[in-house]
């Protein structure tokens, strides 16, 4: 990075341009404190460390399973990393191929997983650890981004003005709320890691610029390559590199030339490292781009018609699409209220008739026109705005489906060209000795975001704490009340205390039927809906549920099991509450068709048989059970009943030898000491 500058006692100008094409809107006289560079690299990494140093005690949250405490190769530290290099990034979550189709064309991201593995193997599943790397990315990415921007500003720019705009550009990056996803989650890392190679590959492509040394060259390319292992949206840098040495490295620049030839030459490295990266995730995801999935979750483009999803029209999809851009430029603004979840249908269906979407179109056509209409300025207006729509179009849904319809994660890199745009806003206003002003301007608006940053983390501390939270205002997603209901169901199916498991199940039930409602073929909201219902006893609804996601995935073990049991207990319901046989066999006899190995599912198949009279079907389902649990004191006992009902007390007498063998107690613990059976 570039040497610390001496301090002067008072920052003069050093001279205001007066080309067209050069930059300096002011003369600004900047304190000498600003021009202490190591300074204020220590002082923006200390501030953006204290900033989310209350996430330190934080556990693991979200898709954190999926890159940490689920995903097989990681948690077998070193000796996972070859399997992390040669596998699409879901792969050691879900252990099976093909789970690349769930998103189009796969993830390869192995430099945030190998990192995940050498930690894991120091330390363990410790998420102190963790978070505590994970904001040490973010610090050193702030002050990187302090560091390229200063070297970016500089030879064109009035010298107080570059710096001060590169120390606000930085600590308005470092504060903004809008980050808290991708900090406070450990997942985020990929998004840390592809800014912080990407800033790295523009630093040392000036570097490079400047010197013409080709060793620079070879940093570039290099640190290029390792943001594109995190995260594909570092191939926006290969616009953003050459744009900006074409900003800031024009002709009459203090550095000379800057040809489209000499930029292009410079930016070679960068484009070998993308071409390099391109192939090596062709051959491991082997060239499998995919369509979109026909699947809400990971489709948000998708309508119900004659109860099948279809896509939405292109000019719907278009019209959603915008309305998402104003809804990132809102939160840039006024990052208020945040929230991890955009999913269906929090932001449904939208049309060209929609004021937002109108007002949408107005806004970024502006800022297309203004950058494009005076881009020979060159100004860091101009430049912001550009590299803002540069980064966010490849995860705005425009380029390829991103599998949401948005996220604040995906904001994480487009801020760079905000803070930059705002910084250099402000101070376009600073004239004389209103500096003090400007600064005092600033510094209220990063006390009000560092606030919010501080108050926001916390929501982050794990699973539960967050999709409570963040249901009051992600109001219509059907993933966080299928999230909010399958956290209080698996509270339910822990807890001991029968009156707090029912209000558990109850208030479960009543996120899990909003999800339904959004989402009417949301197999995991069926699947732990019924989980509820079964837990009050509602045999009948809990069945219906499972059935349901059944249709929805005939594949998935999970909900089968699920049908089974509530079936097996609902025969059971009917069968001795309700003496109704008839429905208590159709129950049994469906639950034995999806479990074939469940002993009691048998048991009761020959209670309801023998209560009959039908003596030979009722020893027949007594052996199954018997059979499947052989060493079971009471199925033996039973066998020997249905043996005696049938006439034949020398069989009788001997399970019933077997199952007294077992257990000396059993005929009093069958009829609770009447010497009658239960």
């Amino acid at each position: 990075m570039s040497k610390q500058r001496k301090q002067t006692p008072k920052a003069a100008p050093s001279r205001v341009p007066k080309k067209a094409t050069e930059i300096a809107p002011v003369s600004l006289e900047v304190p000498a404190f600003f021009y202490n560079t190591l300074l204020q690299s220590v002082l923006i990494f200390a501030f953006a460390f204290l900033l989310y140093a209350n996430t330190l005690t934080h556990g693991f949250v979200l898709d954190d399973s999926i890159v940490i405490t689920s995903n097989m190769f990681t948690e077998k530290g070193v000796d996972g990393i070859s399997g992390i290099l040669s596998k699409d990034t879901f792969f050691g979550y879900f252990k099976v191929e093909g789970k690349a189709e769930l998103v189009m064309g796969g993830r390869y991201r192995p430099l945030t997983l190998v990192l995940f593995a050498f930690i894991f193997q120091l330390f363990g599943e410790n998420s102190f650890v963790f978070h505590l790397f994970t904001v040490l990315l973010f610090a050193t990415t702030c002050v990187v981004l302090y560091r390229t921007l200063l070297l970016l500003f500089r030879p064109s720019m009035d010298e107080g003005y570059a710096i001060l705009l590169s120390w606000m550009s930085a600590v308005l990056f470092a504060a903004h709320p809008i980050h808290t996803e991708v900090v406070a989650n450990i997942k985020g890392c990929d998004e840390i890691a592809t800014l912080l190679g990407s800033l790295g590959a523009l630093y040392f492509s000036i570097k490079a610029f400047d010197s013409q040394k080709l060793i620079w060259g070879l940093a570039a390319g290099i640190s290029f390559f390792l943001a594109c292992l995190s995260k594909e949206n570092a191939a926006t840098f290969l616009v953003v590199i050459p744009l900006a040495l074409w900003f800031f490295r024009h002709t009459g620049s203090r550095t000379g030339g800057g040809s489209g030839e000499h930029i292009l030459r410079t930016a070679l490295p960068v484009f070998v490292a993308f071409i390099v990266f391109f192939i090596l995730r062709g051959t491991i995801l082997h060239w499998q781009f995919g369509n979109p999935p026909m699947e809400l979750m990971n489709n948000p483009f998708l309508k119900i018609e004659g109860n099948q999803w279809v896509k939405f029209a292109p000019a719907e999809k278009l019209a959603t699409i915008f309305y998402t851009l104003l809804k990132y430029v809102q939160l840039l603004f006024v990052p208020h209220p945040l929230t991890h979840d955009y999913y269906p249908n929090q932001i449904g269906l939208k049309t060209f008739t929609n004021p937002v979407v109108l007002l949408s179109l107005v806004v970024y056509g502006w800022m297309t026109w203004y950058a494009l209409n005076g881009i020979r300025k060159r100004d860091p207006i101009r430049f912001g705005i550009l590299y803002y729509l540069l980064t966010l179009s490849i995860v705005s849904n425009v380029v390829f489906p991103v599998g949401t319809a948005m996220g604040e994660r995906f904001a994480f890199m487009p801020s760079v060209g905000f803070c930059i745009a705002a910084a250099a806003l402000l101070l376009r206003f600073a004239k004389g000795n209103s500096l003090q002003a400007t600064l005092g301007i600033f510094g209220f608006v990063m006390l009000l975001f560092s606030l919010k940053t501080i108050t926001r983390n916390p929501a982050w501390a794990s699973n539960e704490k967050l999709f409570f939270t963040d249901v009051g205002t992600s109001v219509n997603s059907a993933k966080i009340h299928n999230a909010c209901g399958g956290v209080l169901f698996d509270k339910a199916a822990k807890e001991t205390d029968a009156a707090k498991q029912k209000d558990y199940c109850r208030q479960g039930i009543v996120h899990l039927d909003k999800a339904v409602s959004l989402h009417p073929n949301y197999k995991d909201a069926y699947i732990s809906r019924g989980g509820c219902h079964y837990l009050l006893g509602q045999y009948d609804e809990a069945i219906a549920d499972y059935r349901q996601a059944v249709r929805l995935s005939e594949d998935d073990v999970k909900p089968k099991t699920g049908l089974a049991i509530a079936l097996r207990d609902g025969g059971k319901f009917y069968g001795e509450q309700k003496h109704d046989l008839a429905t208590a066999l159709e129950y049994l006899s469906e639950s034995w068709r999806y479990n074939t190995k469940d002993a009691e599912t048998a048991r009761l198949l020959g209670v309801a048989n023998g209560v009959q009279g039908k003596h030979a079907d009722a020893i027949m389902w007594f052996s199954k059970a018997v059979e499947l649990a052989p060493g079971n004191a009471r199925y033996l006992f039973d066998l020997g009943t249905a043996y005696y009902a049938s006439g034949d007390p020398v069989k009788g007498e001997e399970y019933r030898g077997k199952a007294l063998a077992i257990n000396p107690d059993i005929v009093k613990e069958m009829t609770g000491g009447t010497g009658k059976k239960q």
